[in-house]
């Protein structure tokens, strides 16, 4: 078994052809210049010293030592041994908040870009987790099924923004309940991570809570926002034009409610962090991932391949410096030997 680790160097070898036909159309331009000069057996007698076979035996070094480089670039590896790997993780749904109060800018850049980047920090620190991903305002939205792509996580994540729930509010509780759909194995242990402003939830939220923990999945709740609140601003093209306002014309203030969070993750057994700093909420999260039983998603046999670029390296080494100090004149001992009959008769 065989792999190539930078396959795209291979285009190199093109070289090889091209400098094969420079040299010969260099060996045609030298014979027809000797036949300009006087008789080629006479040009041989004047310069008996020269071989016939070395300079082509130099291209071929030359040749081998480049090609030798270009298969290094490319870092051929074998597969010495197989080995036996098992996957351990948890399944993990982030249930983000979409709502507009998420726009407020009392924690920056905004709540929504906050808590985007506490989950993007998360999902950077798992190791063989699955994870999913809920979105809901007014209602719930699923955006990304259980799955162990991290990359296409990441890309779901940073497409998330208000437009994509159409009714507007904060339906914590439809999000949990969906969010308890994702979870397709039994035995795995389950987790949940709501990142919210805990605005606009009632009592539903604290018994969506509970039917969550029957089925024994752990919420762990992130703040985000201040208690002392800000607007929602409304922009356009990146700038604010105005703030929203009630029915009244009063400019709405937006605020977080810390107390109704920690109660949906006490109602699981779970914990509250307060999501003012990235580091802090990743740190929580890692610690409390260390308490929970981990699960084997799969076992699989792997190859284990090694580089082999260190020999064909080597090789063009020894070929390039052989061709530097081969000379164009004959060797003696072989020219005793008469392979290419150039003795004369």
């Amino acid at each position: 078994m065989y792999e190539l680790d930078e396959p795209k160097y291979l285009y190199l070898l093109g070289i090889v052809p091209v400098l094969v036909l420079l040299y010969l159309i260099n060996l045609w331009w030298q014979r027809k210049k000797q036949r300009e000069f006087g008789n080629t057996e006479l040009i041989k007698r004047l310069t008996p010293e020269r071989s016939v076979f070395k300079p082509a035996l130099k291209l071929a070094f030359v040749l081998l030592g480049l090609s030798g480089i270009v298969i290094a670039l490319v870092n051929p590896k074998i597969g010495t041994k197989t080995e036996t790997v098992k996957r351990e993780g948890i399944d993990i749904v982030f249930a983000i908040d979409v709502s507009k109060s998420m726009l407020a800018e009392d924690v920056a850049p905004s709540r929504l870009e906050k808590s985007k980047q506490i989950v993007s920090q998360i999902i950077n620190e798992l190791g063989n987790d699955r994870i999913g991903i809920v979105g809901y305002a007014g209602s719930a939205y699923p955006v990304l099924p259980i799955t162990s792509d991290y990359s296409v996580a990441k890309m779901f994540l940073q497409n998330m923004n208000t437009d994509m729930v159409s009714s507007q509010g904060t339906a914590i509780s439809e999000a949990l309940e969906l969010a308890t759909t994702f979870f397709d194995d039994p035995q795995t242990s389950k987790l949940v991570i709501l990142v919210s402003d805990g605005e606009d939830h009632g009592q539903d939220s604290i018994e969506a809570a509970r039917l969550a923990k029957e089925k024994g999945i752990k919420i762990i709740s992130v703040g985000v926002g201040t208690e002392k609140g800000g607007p929602i601003p409304l922009k356009r093209n990146g700038i604010t034009e105005s703030f929203k306002r009630d029915n009244n014309g009063e400019v709405v203030v937006t605020k977080m409610y810390p107390n109704e969070l920690k109660a949906i993750a006490e109602a699981t057994k779970g914990g509250y962090v307060y999501g003012g700093s990235t580091r802090d909420v990743e740190q929580y999260v890692s610690k409390a991932l260390e308490n929970v039983e981990k699960t084997e998603f799969e076992s699989k046999e792997i190859s284990l391949y090694e580089s082999q670029f260190q020999w064909f390296l080597g090789a063009a080494f020894v070929l390039l410096f052989l061709e530097i100090f081969m000379l164009e004149k004959r060797t003696a001992w072989i020219r005793k030997l008469n392979l290419f009959n150039e003795k004369e008769q």
